[in-house]
């Protein structure tokens, strides 16, 4: 008797379907509802990454199930809602919106179709559900983008670890390509100062810009995590396309959980203290966030304004993500196109060993056309 396969294949797989390129974007994710069971859920997923809490599972588990996610999710579901909009999540609509954007994008640049989907790295839509979906599609070649601008392995790495588990058990994964990062990439870095430009013109400029990232433990930039220092480099070169002196520009790190000591300066502390260093007015901007959500919308516009206001601030303007911004868009459909090129399909022209194939596609569907 013959052992069934573990590797699962399409149901209704053409073998005569033509090869097409793939993009994959991939973001965090977003709850599907500001709940507070919607939010356990989404906490429960994100929270139980190893790439994310990098704990022994013994000594996790407990205060993840006993603690966290008995007190947080009502927390966190409020915050959530205080930002809710009638189009949903803001993360998932600018994460939605971004995508269609550069499928109309890429269409218009490329000599071959590519066929752009969007997945989240917790919630939906999933990452497997996604590449599955692509596959039906005949995406041979796949080109995954995390929309995380610096590396970090609680972000980008753990995106790797979800596409790698989504094509294991494949038949036949696709070809892959994964972009890293792209925190020094020229066209990012000019949206991000056209931003800024253009949000001064509207609302006049502070005295101060205050770059904030999203944080992580200390202890992961000493194991290797190159993130702290990408960090630096993109607020160093979006300061010098400003055309700022070094002591306009702050940084600091947002988003700080737990006991456990995380990159410095935390933003919140730095918002509550400048005031009194005799800063009235700011402007903050969050690069490391492609498309607005949680952590800049309710931590940094809501509650990070309220910190400054409260300390004695006068002025607070938060300058949103870059989100399905034309800048953004045309920058990463420049940065897609360079890692695209090579492939046949996105060239406009197919690898020979699919000729014959091709071929027989047509016939056939010119078979299915006469019946």
């Amino acid at each position: 008797m013959i052992a069934s396969s573990h590797y699962t294949g399409l149901a209704g797989y053409a073998h005569d379907s033509v090869p097409r390129a793939g993009v994959l974007l991939v973001n965090l994710g977003t709850p599907e509802a500001p709940t507070t069971r919607a939010v356990r859920r989404y906490l429960a997923e994100f929270l139980s990454d190893p790439r994310v809490i990098e704990l022994p599972r013994w000594l996790w588990w407990p205060i993840l199930h006993g603690v966290i996610l008995r007190l947080r999710p009502q927390r966190s579901a409020h915050a959530y809602a205080s930002i809710w909009t009638e189009a949903g999540s803001p993360l998932r609509a600018h994460s939605e919106a971004l995508c269609a954007a550069l499928q109309t994008a890429l269409a218009a640049r490329m000599p071959g179709p590519v066929t752009v989907r969007l997945a989240m790295r917790y919630g939906r839509p999933q990452v497997r559900a996604s590449i599955t979906q692509m596959q039906r599609e005949g995406v041979r070649r796949l080109l995954v983008l995390p929309l995380y601008p610096q590396y970090s392995a609680t972000s980008t790495g753990s995106v790797l670890d979800a596409v790698a588990d989504a094509i294991r058990h494949l038949r036949w994964p696709p070809e892959l390509r994964v972009i890293n990062d792209y925190h020094g990439d020229a066209g990012h870095l000019d949206a991000l100062a056209e931003s800024v430009h253009r949000h001064w013109a509207q609302h006049g400029r502070g005295e101060k810009l205050l770059v904030s990232f999203h944080g992580i433990p200390h202890r992961y930039f000493i194991a290797g995590d190159p993130y702290y220092c990408q960090c630096l480099a993109t607020a160093r070169l979006l300061r010098e396309r400003l055309g700022l002196r070094a002591e306009d520009v702050l940084l600091s790190f947002q988003s700080r959980v737990g006991r456990e000591r995380w990159l410095q300066p935390a933003t919140d502390a730095t918002l509550r203290a400048l005031p009194a260093q005799g800063v009235k007015r700011l402007d903050v901007i969050c690069p490391g966030f492609a498309a607005d959500c949680l952590e800049t919308l309710e931590e940094i516009a809501l509650r990070g304004k309220a910190d400054f206001l409260g300390a004695g601030g006068e002025s607070f303007h938060y300058i949103p993500a870059l989100n399905a911004e034309p800048a953004q868009v045309s920058a990463l459909a420049d940065l897609l196109g360079t890692h695209l090129a090579g492939w046949p399909e996105a060239a406009g022209h197919d690898a020979p060993a699919y000729a014959a194939l091709q071929a027989a596609a047509r016939q056939r569907a010119a078979h299915d056309s006469n019946r």
